[in-house]
């Protein structure tokens, strides 16, 4: 039987994991319509430089009993020819609404279940004008989930693709014809598409499962949102003096703004509340673990006044074992003072009323905006900023809102008459004392700045468990002389009045003004 390695227990029921407010009060859900294919093109790496316009089209997403499948085609309009392997990321699907990610089966060997490669593992024969179907597996998606988003296709995002529920997927091709023309002396008839045999997920199939994990930070608290599990760090030279475990006078109303939160958002059928205390790498490790323990009681205490009782505590001090910085850089004190922290972890409730509004006193970063999917689109929309630097131009889209998440789009585009390696930034790009977690990946120096309240928003990860992250963004390659690529970061979502935000694109600097779309 195929199986899943999910990134954590996750809940069969597929209950959505909301709080906050919703951008759904009156209009209610969207009418979901099949309107296959869904197509986008544009330039993608391949391993030998020769990087092509491709068309990518989704002509089915079936949802049976025991997968998802997907049915997809691909031909390149300018032309291709030779052996070359396309170096887009992974296949994934994204509920937009609950953050479940769930990629391909695949075999012990890390071969893809569905067509099947007629010659060298993992290649495919493409000829000019020759369209090749494929189909790939998924884990089967909650029944509730009606639309998804795909990435990939080396084409950014794919919005509001809508799954199909069938009792029995597609027959199998007929005739496929792949192995008949491996050969470029050898291509297929005018017209006839390319099909490959078909491998169904057997007993050895497994698929990674995992969790959109986000985070948002303020001056005075962030919070990290992985699946069912929500973490508040409260930052201690907010709430204490150095090498102090009472309270500053500031304290009361930040742990007062961080009750409403959790009062809010903690399950009520699960209402655990878990205060962790954490140092700075300074001193003994003996001295840090009780430093981090008198600092997690002293703002449990406070926090039971606060919102009484009907709650369980557990009260945990790990000294200086889990930095979010890496600390003995440039940036050293900054980066102490994020290790320094109280944090608080629970289980998520439920999704809120739709009619519900958050505008209570909670902590901002605590709040969620949630909409419904992102419809389907192949327009980006109109470029809206562009920065250039070192022969490479960034072009910015408007950010559109896609569940519980923004999804922003750049283009890359090389300005030169030579090959450009172009630097992203990643951790070189972090703010000071900034997590590292977050700051990975092609677009990790990439944030949101929300100009009046000061939050920020980095950008999203996937968790599939087990210490592996994927961030959203293709890993960019050497860009070919005046060729664009387009490339997708994924944020969390502010509230519904928020118009435009400050982006942080890393080595390019702060674009501010950029617009928020629905």
């Amino acid at each position: 039987m195929a199986r899943t390695t999910p990134a954590i227990a996750l809940l069969l029921s597929g209950a959505l994991l909301l709080s906050g407010c919703s951008l759904f009060e009156d209009s209610g859900p969207p009418q979901v319509r099949e309107n296959f294919p869904y197509v986008k093109e544009g330039t993608i790496f391949q391993d030998t430089g020769q990087d092509e316009v491709m068309r990518f089209s989704i002509t089915g997403l079936e949802r049976t009993p025991d997968y998802t499948v997907m049915h997809y085609e691909v031909d390149y309009p300018d032309g291709f020819t030779g052996s070359n392997r396309n170096l887009s990321m992974a296949h994934t699907l994204v509920d937009p609404m609950t953050g479940r990610v769930y990629r391909q089966y695949h075999d012990g060997d890390g071969f893809k279940y569905g067509s099947v490669s007629p010659g060298p593992p993992g290649l495919y024969p493409v000829h000019d004008g020759a369209v090749n179907e494929y189909r790939r597996y998924f884990p089967p998606i909650p029944e509730r989930v009606e639309q998804v988003t795909f990435i990939g296709s080396g084409l950014g995002a794919m919005t509001g693709i809508p799954i199909q529920d069938v009792e029995e997927e597609r027959p199998d091709p007929e005739a496929p014809n792949g192995a008949d023309h491996l050969s470029l002396a050898e291509p297929p008839p005018a017209r006839e598409n390319l099909t490959f045999e078909n491998r169904r997920p057997d007993d050895d199939a497994v698929a990674d499962e995992g969790w959109v994990e986000s985070f948002v930070d303020s001056e005075i608290a962030s919070i990290t949102r992985d699946g069912d599990t929500e973490t508040i760090s409260l930052h201690s030279d907010v709430m204490f003096e150095f090498d102090e475990s009472d309270l500053t006078e500031e304290a009361a109303d930040v742990v007062r703004q961080a009750a409403k939160s959790l009062v809010r958002n903690v399950d009520p059928d699960d209402p655990k509340i878990t205060v962790i205390g954490h140092t700075d790498g300074l001193g003994s490790d003996s001295y840090n673990k009780a430093l981090s323990v008198r600092r997690a009681e002293t703002v449990r205490d406070l926090l039971a006044e606060e919102i009484g009782p009907g709650y369980d505590y557990e009260v945990q001090g790990r000294g200086s074992t889990e930095p979010v910085a890496r600390e003995g850089g440039p940036d050293d004190e900054q980066a102490r003072a994020r290790n320094r922290r109280v944090e608080f972890a629970y289980k998520l409730g439920g999704a809120p009323d739709v009619e519900e509004e958050s505008d209570d006193d909670g902590l901002g970063v605590a709040q969620r905006t949630v909409g419904w999917p992102a419809p389907f689109t192949d327009d980006n929309g109109d470029i809206v900023a562009s920065v250039e630097r070192e022969g490479v131009r960034l072009d910015v889209y408007p950010l559109r809102r896609d569940g519980s998440y923004l999804i922003g789009t750049v283009a890359l585009t090389n300005t030169t008459n030579e090959p450009a390696d172009p630097d992203m930034g990643g951790l070189e790009s972090l703010q000071a004392g900034g997590p590292e977690k977050f700051s990975k990946g092609t677009l990790g120096g990439f944030q949101l700045l929300e100009p009046d309240t000061g939050l920020v928003r980095y950008v999203a990860q996937m968790n599939f468990g087990n210490g592996k992250y994927d961030g959203f963004a293709e890993e960019v390659h050497e860009l070919q002389p005046g060729n664009t690529y387009e490339l997708v970061a994924v944020f969390p979502a502010p509230g519904e009045g928020v118009e435009e935000l400050t982006l942080r694109a890393g080595p390019f600097g702060e674009i501010p003004e950029i617009p928020v779309g629905e």
